[in-house]
């Protein structure tokens, strides 16, 4: 009886909405319309593709030929944030890989000039050693 017990609070559990950064939960079962939508292709790598959703989500990719016979990727979205606001992103996605451009994506803190010196110098070393 407590294993059956036990089984069913873990089910119970699991079963259980998942939330969010901001307490929310993923998915609240809220049907979500999509304002605009279009796309064109796909043509071999060619393609296009837009689309708007009522939560304010936007969305775009272009697809064109790339270097060695990929699609060469380069597009954007954009979405609300709950408290507020709309974050955005760009993106290229090609022979040189994944290229995003925000002022989301978080950034490192400047080398310090003896720091920059030293991979300078590591780096000449290894050209001549």
């Amino acid at each position: 009886m407590q294993l059956a017990l036990l089984v069913c609070l873990a089910a119970a559990a699991t079963a259980a909405p998942q939330f969010g950064r901001f307490g929310r939960p993923y998915y609240d079962g809220k049907h979500i319309a999509i304002l605009s939508q279009s796309q064109e292709g796909p043509d071999g790598p060619r393609f296009r593709y837009a689309f708007q959703t009522e939560n304010g989500i936007n969305v775009q990719a272009r697809g064109t030929p790339g270097s060695k016979g990929q699609s060469n990727i380069d597009g954007s979205f954009s979405f609300p944030f709950p408290e507020g606001g709309t974050g955005s992103v760009t993106y290229v996605a090609d022979e040189n890989g994944y290229r995003p451009d925000s002022p989301l994506i978080p950034t490192p803190h400047p080398l310090p000039a003896h720091a920059i010196e030293q991979i300078r110098f590591a780096e000449s070393q290894r050209r001549f050693g």
